[in-house]
């Protein structure tokens, strides 16, 4: 299957282009939606959600990523192939961590481009058919290369807010199993503790959990924690020790 990941948002033509071009170079392909309402211009971010969630997905699926604040300048195409899963996303960092934590990665850049490129979406010209190129079992269109340098020095896990969810869950780039037993999270004047699940705090009280797909995530039970303690994409997030 092919998994969009972009921050195109719910609204607009962006991604039915890249599902025409998807569809008609790759007929029969299931086109999977996994992120569009990504933060926008934002790929550092987008690699702790991506390194998260692909591994859900069976192996040799194509995650097509497009957080792509850069497009139509300097910055390169890549094509990752990472634990028998390919990637295929801007030389912005997107990919980095999902390569770094992956035991088995190969990297190449592209140079093709089509015809006709428009300038300001690559997504649709350039992503979607390579895209579409790999789900047919073809291999890239270039030699491989040596891992790129955007994003190798990100650290293993980002201690902000990275997504709101449409119930005003806050994702953060830590993955659950790092924070040390007992710990809080700080997040404004905030200071956290962890539950397990919603029913185990009372009704309107905030907290952390883990979610389904490893992250630590910050909730309020029965509310919004983005409006209940202002917070948004990019609000640092710290870890407290038990007793702070």
């Amino acid at each position: 299957m092919i998994v969009l990941l972009t921050d195109f948002g719910l609204e607009g033509p962006y991604t039915g282009q890249m599902q025409a071009v998807l569809h008609r170079e790759a007929p029969g392909v299931p086109v999977v939606s996994l992120f569009a309402d990504l933060p926008p211009f934002d790929p550092r971010g987008a690699a702790y959600l991506l390194a998260a969630y692909a591994g859900e997905f069976p192996l040799d699926s194509v995650f097509l990523c497009v957080v792509d604040p850069g497009v139509g300048g300097a910055r390169g195409v890549c094509v990752l192939r990472a634990d028998g899963r390919w990637y295929v996303g801007p030389d912005n960092g997107l990919l980095a961590i999902a390569a770094r934590r992956a035991v088995h990665r190969q990297w190449w850049s592209v140079a093709w481009r089509p015809p006709r490129l428009s300038a300001t979406f690559h997504g649709r010209d350039v992503f979607a058919p390579l895209a579409a190129r790999l789900a047919r079992g073809e291999p890239p269109p270039d030699g491989p290369v040596a891992a790129p340098a955007v994003g190798a020095d990100w650290p293993d896990d980002l201690d902000r807010i990275v997504y709101i969810d449409r119930f005003g869950n806050a994702m953060t780039g830590l993955r659950a199993a790092t924070i040390p037993a007992g710990a809080r999270l700080e997040v404004g004047s905030r200071r956290l503790p962890r539950a397990r699940t919603f029913a185990d705090v009372p009704r309107g009280d905030a907290f952390w959990y883990e979610n389904a797909n490893g992250l630590a995530e910050i909730a309020v039970h029965a509310g919004r924690a983005d409006r209940t303690l202002g917070i948004a994409p990019r609000t640092p997030v710290r870890i407290l020790p038990k007793d702070a």
